[in-house]
């Protein structure tokens, strides 16, 4: 122990930890310190959720900060994100229309043990060099004035003790040390509860169903290997397995459609399993002496007014922004946090001013959040109907990997020409992105009332869609600056290509408009007539793209049976 250090990190979970690692191996000369309040090595499967992740995680993890060679050993390979749609008695799982990719994905993911994980995390670090303090937990800090160090107030072997700081970095999860502190916190308009435990051993799904054709569709273990969400109106249901080999079950529920009392112990959550997801519950709802663990988190999404300060604090994680679990983003949020953080502390380390640069790198981490919220905001009342869930499931992938994927893996979210290109302007790509996105979103909302149908045995796969797969394998090309935003405008052309021919398949069910309308996707509506001579700006109809979207209309025989 130092009694002063460049930077002090208050929490060591995945967030600090991963960020100290990317901080040593920039600069092995920086002095950091992490304060961890448990006492103890983190547990074997049940210690955190948070277990899965995506390709721009992926990417951080295994190129950013080298962690490759450790998740192929010791973590699961991932088989994407796989979804189970409703069905009229959800008994047989081989009835379901399934949502999924077929053959292995070209770009790769992880599901993590975050206990197996975080503790590699933690000797990883110490290894680098950064002192590491088990048992200590922060209590406040206060600020220097005009360039002098922080003075960081931390308790320790039952009396509090200081450390002085160049940076203080929040990273204590929902305790938000620094929120609380200076009062940025803010609420997130999205009200969903979680409830979560780890079962001992292997849960299968292929184990669930006798249907030989449907066992042998996939290769073995894709299944397994998978995310797996069971969906209907207001939840879902997640089944993921662990490289400890237990697995993990959640349950994630809107508040007004399943209220948290219903799932807040774990025998109310069983009996609402078995309720909701009667052939789930034979095989995820053990005896409660044979579980691992058991959680619960009411209202989770929150929002926060502050991220990064010239001034050298900064929060990180869930000290700062979190929005839901659906396809995993957690810890992508973390790795874009940390990408701009490590960015400012690293440059501020050489004597540069930061000022202009926290400032930019706040205001895009907050306008990102913004313009996520519409993916999850009153989403999980449209979670029972599958052909709107296949669209929107569909839609969310594709500006996902077209845009912050090609960006993170290209370096774009510290580099200020492509900052000021993609998102200063009202009329930059990045604006206009989060305004498609926006148009989209609402065009599910208003589709719902007109879309009731039930479907079973489907299989329908996003990589059979043509822009999909290319946005998925364009995650890792390499691109210059000037390259990466003509990349970015060449996606948003296609993405409103997609809006608008979902529009007049949409549209076309609902209000009888013809097929081949010209369509602005950024003021799609079926709420007033189609007027014609309002789009004249809009976008013809696209074959190429029409047809991709058609495999995703179910009342045509477009997708695979099973």
């Amino acid at each position: 122990m130092q009694d002063k250090y460049d930077v002090v990190i208050a929490g060591g979970g995945l967030a600090g930890l991963t960020l100290s690692i990317q901080l040593k191996q920039a600069n092995p000369d920086i002095s950091i310190l992490i304060l961890e309040s448990r006492d103890k090595a983190a547990a074997i499967a049940a210690h955190k959720v948070g277990e899965s992740t995506v390709e721009l995680a992926t990417h951080y993890f295994r190129e950013v900060l080298g962690l490759k060679d450790y998740l192929e050993e010791f973590e699961l390979p991932k088989h994407g994100l796989r979804f189970f749609f409703t069905d009229e008695k959800k008994v047989e799982l081989s009835n379901r229309v399934e949502l999924g990719p077929r053959l292995k994905l070209p770009v790769p993911s992880h599901q993590l043990d975050r206990g197996t994980f975080e503790n590699y995390l933690e000797r990883h670090t110490k290894s680098l060099g950064t002192d590491f303090l088990l048992a200590a937990r922060a209590k406040d800090v206060v600020f220097g004035d005009n360039g002098d160090l922080h003075t960081v107030v931390y308790a320790h072997e039952r009396q509090d003790k200081i450390v002085r700081a160049r940076w203080l970095v929040d990273a204590t999860s929902r305790i938000s040390l620094l929120k609380k502190k200076l009062g940025f916190q803010k609420e997130a308009p999205h009200n969903v509860n979680a409830a979560w435990f780890r079962v001992k051993g292997v849960v299968d799904i292929d184990e669930w169903s006798d249907n030989k054709e449907w066992q042998s569709f996939l290769a073995p273990k894709l299944r397994y290997l998978s995310t797996v969400h069971f969906m209907d109106k207001g939840y879902w249901l997640w089944v993921i397995p662990l490289g400890s080999k237990n697995t993990s079950i959640g349950i994630v529920a809107d508040e007004d459609i399943h209220p948290f009392e219903t799932i807040n112990t774990y025998e109310k959550a069983v009996a609402w399993i078995h309720k909701h997801e009667p052939q789930a519950a034979k095989f995820v709802c053990p005896n409660k002496e044979d579980i691992l663990d058991f959680r619960i988190l009411k209202h989770f999404a929150h929002d926060s007014k502050r991220i990064y300060s010239a001034d050298r604090w900064a929060v990180t994680g869930e000290a700062g922004v979190f929005l839901d679990p659906f396809y995993s983003p957690g810890s992508d949020f973390i790795s874009l946090n940390n990408t701009w953080l490590s960015d400012l502390i690293l440059r501020d380390y050489k004597g540069e001013d930061i000022s202009v640069r926290a400032q930019i790198y706040e205001q895009t981490h907050l306008s990102w959040f913004e313009s996520w919220l519409p993916i999850y905001q009153d989403k999980y009342k449209l979670m029972g109907n599958t052909q709107i869930m296949v669209f929107k499931i569909f839609w969310d992938w594709a500006i996902y990997w077209s845009v912050p994927c090609l960006l993170f893996t290209n370096n774009g979210f510290t580099d200020l020409k492509v900052l000021k290109e993609l998102f200063v302007s009202e009329k930059s790509l990045g604006r206009k992105f989060g305004r498609l996105n926006k148009a989209v979103q609402d065009l599910f909302l208003e589709w719902l009332p007109f879309e009731k149908a039930i479907f079973e045995q489907r299989y329908i796969d996003p990589l059979d869609l043509d822009y999909l797969k290319r946005f998925q394998r364009g995650i890792d090309e390499v691109h210059g600056t000037s390259e990466v935003v003509g990349k970015v405008s060449d996606n948003m052309n296609i993405l409103e290509n997609v809006a608008a021919e979902m529009f007049r398949l949409i549209s076309n069910q609902v209000n009888k408009t013809p097929l081949d309308i010209i369509v602005d996707p950024y003021v799609m509506t079926l709420s007033k007539p189609y007027d014609a001579s309002e789009h004249l700006n809009g976008l013809n109809p696209d074959g190429v793209i029409g047809n991709d979207v058609a495999k995703m209309w179910f009342y045509q025989p477009t997708t695979v049976a099973i």
